[in-house]
């Protein structure tokens, strides 16, 4: 699926995977982030066989001009999963509402593992 817009100029549609990936890259910025991973075994199975992995870890739905996003994250250890999971999901939130233009509902945080 596809968030679809348009404007004065025409229609402007962007593909789920170009939110991931926006997406992705928001998170691995964030502080005690290690790497986003896939949550399921046959998510990380697909993966191999994919060309282009860029939004692995990130899962994009959307719903008319809503986006939701589930994000799976490894943590660095010894930092307040709760203060990091809070600012992944405010920095996921912004940067993808400034990309698409669209309103993001919810950024759901999985911590996924812990890493020394």
């Amino acid at each position: 699926m596809s968030v679809n817009t348009s404007n004065v100029y025409g229609k402007i549609s962007i593909s789920d995977s170009a939110i991931a990936k926006v997406a992705k890259n928001a998170a691995l910025e964030c502080y005690g982030i290690v790497d986003t991973v896939s949550s399921k075994l046959t998510d990380s199975i697909g993966e191999l066989f994919k060309k282009q992995p860029d939004g692995r870890g990130v899962k994009v739905v959307t719903n008319g001009d809503r986006i939701y996003i589930d994000v799976s994250v490894i943590v660095k250890y010894a930092v307040s999963i709760n203060a990091v999971a809070e600012s992944l999901k405010e920095s996921v939130k912004y940067r993808v509402e400034k990309f698409t233009g669209m309103i993001v509902d919810t950024v759901n945080v999985n911590v996924i593992g812990v890493k020394l």
